[in-house]
């Protein structure tokens, strides 16, 4: 016997339809946009519900309300749905009223609220679980239709069968449900910090690495005809993408898709548009100089594939003769980042040109000692992106398993349906 049949034991669980067992009342109705504005009490928020198992009463919304007014106030033990979604899997999505709160608080107009006649006796810390577990889920989402938007039938939400355990039966449950929720919640935390102080730590020594005294080692303007020069990007567009062909990297790209270096490009162009563009070669580094902010802003990613690759427009490449890994990670410190700061122009696009990233000055140890620290940090950044891809995986796992026990202890019999 599994332990829910243990809980059950002996108890017979009842089954009946919604509508039989409570009354459904809908949210705001005759409101304007003007009425939102400067609001005298406070509302739920379809966000609200789609997003809390149970209501966030620090995050309410003010509406005005007049006192001659008949609309349904929100009280505990309320359940709330959202009334529609983009799909039907998403459609009434639930969340409970465990909270007694003092003012009056009313419900957003895209929602619905359920409320238990007075002779039922289902705890609304139990039913949080209840109407969020896959069975549950599964049945209201049925009774959604729609093409673009799926919208609930309160006729057919009616006809939903729900369980009515003894409260010391749901008392149980939902001890041990807190209890997962808590831990869960805690394993999600240790799997987050973890990963923050790896990327602290990998911050760390990169900085300590990229500093050098300036007595000991050369501090170089990147520009000097020594060591490197600055080359805009040419004319690229996504439209000039083709299948196979060319390597070429995009500006935006270097924001979404690369790290800090690549071999390989993700987008090509006809070799007949590479014979006009502007060409990086291997060891190159490649340079967005336009974002939306500061920090994006000159993200850059070293070439280290053997073929010449075109650049885009918004871009420019670093051709220069140190170690690509080294100049690569160096544009991820603090000491560029502040040099480069005084460089940005522009409001809404924030720019660099290849003229100010000219002027920043970069430490010049030896060739040995730049691929020393290249060594060192891609060390540190292969573990930082193990960490980061394993952590949604570990994650989703955790949750997976909470919700597997979490629909094994909600799942009653039925041989004793009542309906």
């Amino acid at each position: 016997m599994n332990y829910l049949d243990k809980l059950l034991e002996g108890i017979e669980v009842e089954w009946k339809p919604l509508g039989e067992i409570s009354e459904i009342f809908g949210g705001l109705t005759g409101k304007s946009k003007s009425d939102f504005e400067d609001g005298n009490t406070s509302y739920i928020s379809y966000k609200n519900i789609f997003n809390n198992i149970e209501v966030n009463f620090n995050k309410l919304e003010r509406v005005k309300i007049a006192d001659s007014e008949n609309q349904h106030e929100v009280k505990y033990g309320d359940i709330l749905f959202t009334g529609s979604s983009e799909t039907a899997h998403e459609a009434g999505m639930s969340s409970a009223v465990t909270t007694n709160f003092g003012e009056n608080v009313y419900l957003n107009s895209f929602s619905f609220g359920l409320r238990f006649n007075e002779d039922i006796e289902l705890l609304p810390e139990f039913s949080k679980y209840l109407f969020r577990c896959h069975f549950m889920r599964l049945e209201i989402s049925k009774t959604a239709s729609g093409v673009t938007r799926f919208n609930i039938s309160k006729a057919r939400f009616k006809k939903i069968l729900i369980p009515n355990p003894p409260i010391s039966v749901q008392k149980k449950i939902v001890s041990i449900l807190d209890t997962f929720t808590e831990l869960t919640t805690e394993l999600k935390a240790e799997l987050t910090a973890e990963l923050t102080a790896r990327k602290q730590q990998y911050s760390y020594y990169r900085e300590q690495l990229l500093s050098f005294d300036k007595k000991e080692v050369q501090h170089l303007p990147m520009g000097d005809e020594n060591i490197g020069k600055f080359i805009r990007g040419g004319g690229l567009q996504k439209k000039d993408f083709t299948e196979t062909g060319v390597g070429c990297i995009h500006y935006g790209q270097i924001y979404t898709y690369y790290g800090t270096y690549t071999v390989k490009t993700k987008s090509f162009v006809s070799e007949e548009f590479a014979k006009k563009a502007r060409m990086a070669k291997h060891g190159d580094l490649v340079i967005a100089t336009t974002s939306e902010n500061d920090e994006d802003v000159c993200k850059a990613v070293a070439w280290l594939g053997d073929e010449e690759i075109a650049v885009s427009s918004d871009a420019c490449f670093y051709s220069h003769n140190l170690n690509p890994k080294y100049v690569a990670y160096f544009f991820q410190t603090e000491q560029f980042q502040k040099q480069k700061r005084s460089f940005i122009t522009g409001t809404k696009v924030r720019r660099v040109n290849a003229d100010g990233l000219a002027k920043i000055k970069i430490p010049v140890p030896s060739k040995e000692e730049q691929e020393r620290i290249a060594i060192i940090l891609d060390k540190f950044e292969t573990l930082t992106i193990s960490i980061s891809k394993d952590l949604p995986k570990e994650i989703e796992l955790i949750q997976k398993q909470y919700e597997y026990y979490r629909n094994l202890l909600l799942t009653f019999p039925k041989n004793n349906l009542k309906a």
